[in-house]
């Protein structure tokens, strides 16, 4: 059977996982009642609405597997993109026809451009009606020239399209993907191999509960039978392994069978050791093949165990030990995440960004794992800092706002087209971008649309008021109570409700000046002197401010910790006595 090997690529919601979808469908590997965005399987993805990992899947059109990939579209798990790229010999990269290439438009085809695949553009999104899908396919075009495509790859074919309804064509419109199947078929090469000893490199991991470690990756050279033993390469080492089962993607499902064939993208069960990156040889011929290259990560955190006083309350794991253990099971497949034992007990976090970092974080503490984590922080390399490419688009009347607030974070503009809706392109060092989403969705009034990628290494810019508030610290321990908060609440925008358990040093709201504030919110009024209690005056709070563990990330200072439970996310001073906080300062 022929086959060819595609990865699905494009910016954040710019619809891939939709239009993967509409494939299966129309190919009828996926029944209508499944749902939609199947893909999209991991909890945390379905709610963010956001791609994390990337996944395989696989059609059959006119007699041709086409096995398919969809990829994350967010710059932050650029680790699942090149992995996934790895395993493909073309992309099929979506732009949305009304907003035009974005930042992680240009990362996700920089990979592809720079792993010699020929794109087949889309321009999804056609029915919108601000949709300008000749102007965008015109800008597609000079990003690609912009990041040194070949002759070969500007030569690419176009379609457009409606992911959410199934259609594409490309010069008169149609009801179904016929079009785009049959380009696929035309321009997308067939895998290269070579007949031979079987190699394979793995390019991700997976586990079954009977059958031990799942390998993924395409086959590169011969073939693989069940029941054969094959070599495991790795940096200077090598092992041997028993294939327990071989298989192969049909629609959402692996299917087993008895033989690899040369140029498919299989799973191979049993291959206990196997790691991202290793090589499965034939051991008659072990020829490893070139490893996984994966960008170096740009932010990094300390992670430690819990030593609030409410530690132990919520979570299930709590210990180092139980802590070490998860990130190194975390770094079997997570190829983008380094971790280092800095001290006993403290574990470095280095990742390609807070949100890479934060779904880590998030994804344990659904696990069980209770734990403390510092303020972010940019790494540097050769004593320069990590710049960014931030895209913003915002209602003209609150640009000059956005602006503004840019500006002291050392951004400098290097693009602006106007309207009633301005978008500018701005360069600037990457940790000015803590704390700015919050701050740029009030400035806009939720109006306006960030997104940003990496852009690359440049001289250290000084200092960056990245916040300007300080944080309200409690100085008593107890139970909040209204009376307390609303005699607060005009100089804290606070993080807590009426009810919640406070300690001394934990953090619970805002100050609306520069300084940190000691303030008691545990205080109930004194119920002497009470003529009546309809002449008592009644209470309104103003609702607190909850924040998301990357908002809580965002907002902490050099001197906080974020307390990740279970349950609860409270952020808290590292040091938690006033007293020696102040000698702290003093010193």
């Amino acid at each position: 059977m022929e086959i060819r090997n595609i990865a699905i690529i494009a910016h954040v919601d710019h619809g891939k996982t939709t239009l993967v979808d509409a494939m299966l469908r129309q190919a009828k590997a996926l029944k209508k009642e499944e749902g939609e965005r199947i893909l999209d399987s991991f909890d945390l993805e379905r709610e963010r609405g956001i791609t994390i990992l990337a996944k395989n899947t696989a059609v059959v059109w006119d007699g041709v597997k086409v096995n398919i990939v969809d990829t994350p579209g967010h710059a932050d798990f650029g680790g699942e993109v090149e992995r996934a790229l790895s395993l493909v010999d073309g992309v099929l990269l979506l732009v949305d026809a009304a907003e035009g290439p974005m930042p992680q438009t240009r990362f996700v085809l920089r990979k592809a451009l720079e792993a010699g695949l020929k794109p087949i553009v889309v321009l999804n999104k056609v029915d919108k009606k601000e949709a300008r899908p000749d102007e965008v396919l015109n800008l597609t075009f000079d990003l690609m020239v912009e990041l040194g495509a070949s002759e070969a790859q500007l030569d690419f074919p176009y379609l457009y399209a409606i992911g959410r309804e199934g259609r594409a064509w490309r010069d008169e419109p149609r009801e179904d993907l016929a079009e785009l199947f049959q380009t696929i078929l035309d321009h997308v090469p067939p895998p290269r191999w070579t007949e031979g000893p079987f190699q394979l490199l793995v390019a991700n991991l997976d586990h079954s509960p009977y059958l031990g470690r799942v390998a993924v990756g395409k086959v590169a050279r011969g073939r693989v039978r069940k029941g054969e033993t094959v070599a495991i390469l790795k940096e200077g080492n090598q092992a041997l392994a028993k294939v327990a089962a071989v298989y192969t993607h049909q629609g959402l499902e692996r299917v087993e069978v008895e033989e690899s064939l040369p140029g498919d993208i299989v799973a191979l069960a049993g291959v206990e050791g196997a790691e991202i990156g290793d090589t499965l040889a034939s051991p008659e011929a072990p020829e490893p093949l070139p490893r996984l290259a994966v960008d170096e990560p740009t932010v990094a955190l300390t992670l430690t165990p819990n030593t609030s006083p409410f530690a132990g309350r919520e979570g299930k794991y709590v210990t180092g030990q139980k802590l070490k253990e998860r990130l190194e099971r975390e770094l079997r497949t997570n190829v983008a995440l380094q971790v280092l034992e800095v001290a006993p007990e403290v574990f470095e976090l280095r990742g390609r960004g807070e949100l890479h970092l934060a779904i880590l974080l998030e994804t344990m503490r659904r696990e069980g794992y209770e734990f403390s984590v510092g303020q972010p922080r940019v790494l540097l390399k050769d004593g320069l800092e990590p710049y960014e490419l931030l895209v913003v688009e915002a209602p003209k009347e609150r640009f000059g706002a956005v602006m503004e607030a840019l500006g002291t974070r050392r951004a400098e503009m290097v693009h602006m087209e106007g309207g009633e809706r301005v978008r500018a392109e701005f360069v600037l060092p990457a940790r000015a971008l803590f704390g700015f989403r919050s701050l740029f969705l009030s400035l806009t009034g939720g109006e306006g649309i960030l997104s940003h990628t990496f852009h690359g290494y440049g001289p250290e810019a000084g200092p960056i008021p990245t916040r300007t508030t300080g944080s309200a610290v409690a100085m008593e321990a107890g139970v909040a109570t209204p009376y307390s908060l609303h005699r607060l609440q005009e100089r804290v925008q606070f993080f807590i409700e009426p009810g919640t358990e406070v300690y001394v040093g934990m953090i619970v709201g805002e100050h609306v000046r520069e300084n940190d504030l000691e303030v008691n919110v545990t205080t109930a009024k004194k119920l002497t002197n009470i003529r009546a209690a309809g002449s008592d005056e009644n209470i309104r709070l103003i609702p607190p401010r909850k924040l998301s563990l990357e908002e809580a990330l965002e907002f902490l200072a050099e001197d906080e910790l974020l307390e990740v439970t279970p349950q609860s996310l409270r952020l808290r001073k590292q040091v938690l006595d006033p007293a020696k906080r102040k000698r702290l300062v003093g010193k």
